[in-house]
Parts: C-alpha cells; structure tokens; sequence
C-alpha cells in the first residue's frame, strides 16, 4: 500500500523566514514544530510555528520530489506559491486538525 505524503512551508511570527518540509503525517510533523519538540532543529532555532502551506500527494516519493524542486527556487517564487493559497500567510493549524 502507498503511502501518502505531504510538502509544507512553515515561517516564524515575523514571516521573515521560510522552512520547506516534508512528512506522510502533517499533523503531527506541525505538532512537533509548534512545540519544539526537536531543539537543535532549524526551526526551533528560528522559531518556525506557523504552517503557511501544505500540499497533499499520493506517494511520499511525489512529495519528496516536489519538496527538493521547490527547495531550489528563489525566495520570490516561494511566496508567489504561498500567496496563490494564502495571501495573508494565516497559519492553517486549524484548519489541518479539524481536517484530521
């Protein structure tokens, strides 16, 4: 059976800093990070709590493949995804635990 996965974008309360994820359990990869759970952790370190954006893909491999693209594009194109879905970078964690 495959199993899903998911690509996230998590950034700090000053959204002056951009984290590219990915996990085949969203909730509880953005528990983590919410909770700091994990404290030599780049996002620990520049207090990454709010998911920004998330993708949903059939394989973790889909995901893992469209994670190293995005990881390699500009800092303008990474917003320019973002603000398709979430012009106001509004943290979804909400939105994700009443989905699941």
């Amino acid at each position: 059976m495959e199993r899903g996965g998911y690509v996230y974008i998590i950034t700090n309360k000053a959204r002056n800093v951009i984290y590219i994820g990915v996990t085949s359990q969203l909730r509880e990869r953005i528990y983590e990070h919410k909770n700091h759970i994990y404290k030599n952790s780049f996002s620990h370190r520049y207090n990454l709590e709010y998911i920004i954006y998330y993708e949903t893909f059939f394989s973790i491999e889909e995901a893992i493949e469209r994670e190293k693209q995005m990881k390699k594009f500009r800092r303008e194109k990474k917003e320019a995804i973002i603000n398709s879905i979430n012009p106001n970078w509004i943290d979804l964690w909400n939105k994700i635990q009443e989905f699941w």
